[in-house]
């Protein structure tokens, strides 16, 4: 902009069916036009003869933002004719929206087609650069802490990074499924029937390559799924009948910090706990304090989006972290080892992405 280019924005806002006043993207101008220091025009479609007018129009400098791109069904589908029409506005396409990398549509990878050049953003750089540098040649050791409640959500993230860590922490609901495969009691704990022996060859993959994969040996136990519910501390071994699991226990956080202080590089997708209440958070924001100080110390820490993201900004601690991912699925999708579509549409596409 400070060179004179005219900037024409576009994104999408929510899932709509067609054109739906309450995704449209007008609230966003005002907010849009203080942090770009100019006035901010928005144009009623982001296709057809007014918007070809509102761009030739558009003063040096100056910015034009699209209408939701999701008002047309065309947009998801990555329908080329829907591309060709948002392509023709342009000159050149910088795609900023890491969070929707994963995305094969038409604003995000059916628009290089017919856009050249077509790059990366800043921000698209950095999420790259931090993500797919650690995944590809991260400084070592190499940590990564995965929690979540379903050992099924998160298969591919841990057999992906059980070929690239050297120690892999696991917490969060999944770990339930693996005391009870390993013949524990568990209670009324979240488990996965058909994923027993899944959690069972995970274990032994991760003990064949090396990995030092570390379950919690305690845990916080409730007698119900609520805030106020009475709550213990027991062995990860023996949980009783009647109650669950709801976080990782202190003897876990201080094995679990412990096995962090040699690291040089670590990642974290997914919460130790159900962090949404108080009383089952103190896991989940300890791993977060814990990174904080490592951050401080040089250790690279990569937030790799979800709920880690917003257990890390409940506590206050986002900007001590190296890097914090925009992207959800984006992210998760990389750390599985997943090419993203947008990023392989890219002219500058980084080679360890695809």
């Amino acid at each position: 902009m400070s060179h004179g280019a005219r900037v024409i924005l576009s994104t999408h806002l929510g899932r709509p069916k067609g054109v739906t006043p309450k995704y449209s993207l007008k609230p966003l101008v005002p907010r849009l036009s203080e942090l770009l220091e100019v006035k901010v025009e928005i144009a009623n479609d982001c296709i057809g003869e007014e918007v070809e007018k509102l761009v030739a129009a558009i003063p040096e400098g100056g910015v034009l933002l699209l209408e939701n791109v999701r008002f047309h069904k065309e947009e998801e589908k990555n329908d080329p004719e829907f591309a060709k029409k948002l392509a023709s506005l342009a000159d050149l396409y910088v795609n900023d929206a890491f969070g929707t990398a994963h995305r094969a549509h038409a604003s995000t990878e059916g628009v290089t087609k017919f856009l050249k050049p077509s790059v990366a953003g800043f921000l698209m750089q950095k999420e790259l650069d931090y993500l797919v540098g650690a995944i590809s040649n991260p400084k070592r050791p190499f940590a990564a802490i995965v929690g979540g409640s379903k050992v099924s959500s998160k298969i591919g993230v841990i057999e992906s990074l059980l070929e690239k860590v050297d120690i892999l922490l696991l917490g969060g609901g999944m770990i339930f499924t693996f005391y009870k495969a390993q013949g524990h009691s568990v209670g009324s704990s979240l488990v996965e029937e058909d994923k027993l022996d899944l959690a069972t060859s995970l274990l032994e993959k991760a003990k064949s390559k090396g990995v030092a994969l570390l379950l919690p040996t305690d845990v916080v136990i409730a007698d119900k799924f609520a805030e106020d519910a009475n709550s213990k501390v027991v062995p990860a071994s023996g949980i009783p009948d009647g109650w669950m699991g709801l976080d990782i226990g202190p003897d876990s956080i201080k094995t679990f910090n412990e096995s962090l202080d040699t690291t040089k590089t670590v990642i974290w997708n997914g919460p130790m706990g159900v962090f949404e209440f108080e009383k089952f958070a103190v896991g989940t924001e300890a791993i977060a304090k814990k990174l904080a100080d490592l951050s401080g110390k040089g250790v690279t820490t990569i937030i790799g989006g979800g709920d880690s993201v917003a257990a890390v900004e409940k506590v206050g601690l986002a900007d001590k972290m190296s890097h914090i991912s925009t992207g959800g699925g984006a992210s998760f999708e990389l750390l599985e080892g997943r090419s993203l579509p947008g990023v392989l549409a890219l002219d500058d596409a980084t080679s360890a992405a695809l």
